[in-house]
């Protein structure tokens, strides 16, 4: 059986046997693949470090196209460390594993990965988490077939005199259309515009004020709940651990 390398990370592992473990891994190349890792469990295993959750590397396989590949080699690309030893970090970069993992159930491309691998490495090198995330929900929306309106007013398709943004309503609202709408703040309506289109990978500085960033994780989490029926149990450990780290 040919061996095939792909590169890709980590999404969850489940044991198998004393010794062994079944992974899920988010491939560039080939979509979500499931491997059997031999002996991955055991002390001394070569595959012991490289078969975990978020273990992001090149992986040498017995590739089966139908049921599980075996894993053979693992060679890490980046060890994703300060991940690993930051609760916050770990947390915020679990729950996007997980939103990619229902995302490319809808659909699968090398975006999508891309994406995924840039906002883990951006949350590794010390951007805040929840704004990586932030960013990366509202990519993940277009490949949902729900993509928000933040080109004009959801209502009435004007694209002046835009005073707030609706997750409820689908978008941007402009001053006629809104009704009991919160109004954000104008710096919160061009950073949702900003954060749909930037690229992750190329991000080299960010400084958003509280009061923003609590206005647009409100209005993702609004829109999610809203348009996406996706539930997932990593979101609501973030929650919970916000109000931990406000109490």
């Amino acid at each position: 059986m040919e061996i095939k390398r792909v590169e890709g990370i980590v999404i969850s592992e489940t044991p198998y046997s004393e010794s062994s473990k079944i992974i899920n891994i988010i491939t560039k190349e080939l979509g979500i693949i499931g491997v059997m890792a031999k002996g991955a469990n055991k002390l001394k295993s070569k595959l012991r470090n490289g078969s975990s959750k978020l273990s992001y590397a090149t992986f040498d396989i017995y590739y089966k196209e139908k049921g599980l590949s075996t894993l053979v080699e693992v060679t890490p690309i980046n060890n994703l460390k300060n991940i690993k030893t930051d609760i916050n970090k770990i947390s915020f970069a679990y729950y996007i594993v997980d939103l990619v993992n229902q995302v490319i159930k809808h659909e699968y491309n090398e975006n999508i990965y891309n994406i995924l691998i840039s906002a883990i490495i951006k949350i590794n090198e010390g951007f805040d988490p929840q704004i990586i995330t932030n960013i990366l929900e509202l990519k993940m929306l277009d490949y949902l077939g729900v993509k928000p309106i933040i080109d004009e007013c959801a209502s009435c398709g004007s694209k002046t005199n835009i005073i707030t943004i609706s997750g409820d309503r689908g978008g941007y609202l402009c001053q006629n259309c809104r009704q009991s709408e919160y109004i954000v703040s104008d710096k919160t309506i061009k950073l949702i515009r900003m954060f749909y289109y930037v690229d992750i990978s190329k991000i080299s500085k960010l400084e958003i004020s509280r009061e923003s960033k609590k206005e647009i994780d409100m209005f993702i989490n609004e829109y999610y709940d809203r348009y996406t029926g996706l539930y997932l149990k990593s979101k609501s450990f973030i929650k919970n651990l916000e109000k931990l780290n406000i109490n």
